[in-house]
């Protein structure tokens, strides 16, 4: 009797890559400004633009899109892409309301593959509350055909005032630095919330940054989720950055034994001994080739999407064309680097990890952290 064929395995970051979903920008509009996020431009004091963003900037941004998906297929790599939804009328819910919606052009923040299991985060902002529906006819197609696809949606927040910490967001520098080793920012300990991006994949272990899209109450649930499954469950956190969103600008796994990490956003002081622990190596990048004041016009993210690289296998990379510093460092590190172009994709919240959600990768759990001492949660 055939065997059912696996559509759904994914254990880490690295293994090599079968099958993957890489965005669109199809009905994009510009962040709106809510509790959870207060888009600025850089350049200037003026309001940040409200309402769809223009047709020629959606091409431009479709256009690289598509060349990161040709790059991928001529790599061997099946590619899907998610349903264009409507994300461009005003958003309505008995708990919050808000101008319109994103963009789904970032499927890493919103789904991960956690070995057999596809998981929908909680999300965290109130114009991405919906943004799983641009997934769900993928996520149904393996749910159909791959009886051992465990598919798991995670509690989704009010999204009420009484979420947000909406003073937050006029906390001066000073305050922040201060306050850096509390852990409070703009949602509150309330409610679950997480973003898929917050996490990085090790195998049997994940790691869970406590951010401003990922709260402990959001890591508890996940603990308590996934530990009965096997796995361990791991927070980290960075108090230099004082506006924490997603890990894959500052902490980038890209195979045993090697993590990728900012020089400007150190682990908190103990949480590397997990790390060196085990024989991991922490890199640091060099500086970007853009300052933040470089980036493009629109991009709400730092100049650290220079190392939001993805990982086709464990000696082949991508990267942004740009990045030649850092191509060069993955060169000297072993790695064959794939340069595509990606800067007009920046002002939609990610680069090329952001952009894509990888659900096959050969490979199984593994650990990776073998001499680990780890309490399970109670």
């Amino acid at each position: 009797m055939n065997q059912p064929a696996v559509r759904v395995n994914s254990w880490n970051e690295w293994d090599p890559l079968r099958e993957i979903v890489v965005g669109v920008a199809d009905n994009a509009c510009f962040e709106p400004s809510e509790p959870g996020y207060r888009p600025a431009l850089r350049d200037t004091d003026a309001p940040f633009p409200t309402g769809p963003k223009p047709a020629e900037m959606i091409d431009r941004a479709n256009a690289q899109l598509d060349g990161l998906a040709a790059v991928l297929e001529a790599q061997g790599v099946t590619v899907r892409r998610p349903d264009a939804i409507d994300l461009r009328s005003a958003l309505r819910t008995p708990t919050f309301e808000v101008d319109n919606q994103y963009c789904v052009v970032c499927p890493r923040d919103v789904m991960i593959t956690l070995g057999n299991e596809i998981v929908e985060a909680s999300m965290s902002r109130r114009a991405r509350y919906f943004e799983y529906q641009a997934y769900r006819t993928l996520v149904y197609e393996y749910w159909n055909a791959d009886p051992n696809m465990v598919w798991t949606v995670a509690p989704k927040p009010t999204m009420a005032d009484s979420m947000y910490r909406q003073d937050f967001w006029d906390w001066p520098l000073a305050e922040r630095h201060a306050r850096m080793h509390e852990s409070e920012f703009c949602v509150t300990q309330d409610e679950v919330v997480f973003d898929a991006a917050d996490m990085n994949r090790f195998g049997r272990d994940i790691v869970v940054q406590e951010s401003m899209t990922t709260n402990r109450a959001g890591i508890r649930w996940l603990k308590r989720h996934l530990e009965p499954r096997g796995f361990r469950v791991h927070p980290v956190h960075f108090p230099l950055d004082f506006f924490p969103s997603h890990i894959d600008c500052t902490f980038v796994p890209l195979r045993p034994g090697l993590i990728l990490t900012n020089p400007e956003r150190p682990l908190r002081e103990g949480e590397e001994q997990m790390f060196l622990g085990n024989d991991w190596e922490l890199v640091d990048v060099p500086q970007p080739t853009s300052t933040n004041e470089e980036m493009p016009r629109y991009c709400q993210s730092s100049k650290w999407l220079s190392m939001n690289v993805l990982s086709i296998s464990p000696t082949k990379v991508v990267c942004e064309e740009r990045e030649k510093p850092l191509q060069d460092l993955l060169d000297k590190l072993g790695f064959e680097v794939v340069p595509v172009p990606f800067r007009d994709v920046f002002e939609y919240g990610g680069s090329l990890h952001c952009a894509t959600w990888d659900v096959n990768r050969e490979g199984t759990a593994e650990d990776y952290f073998p001499d680990l001492d780890y309490t399970p949660v109670v």
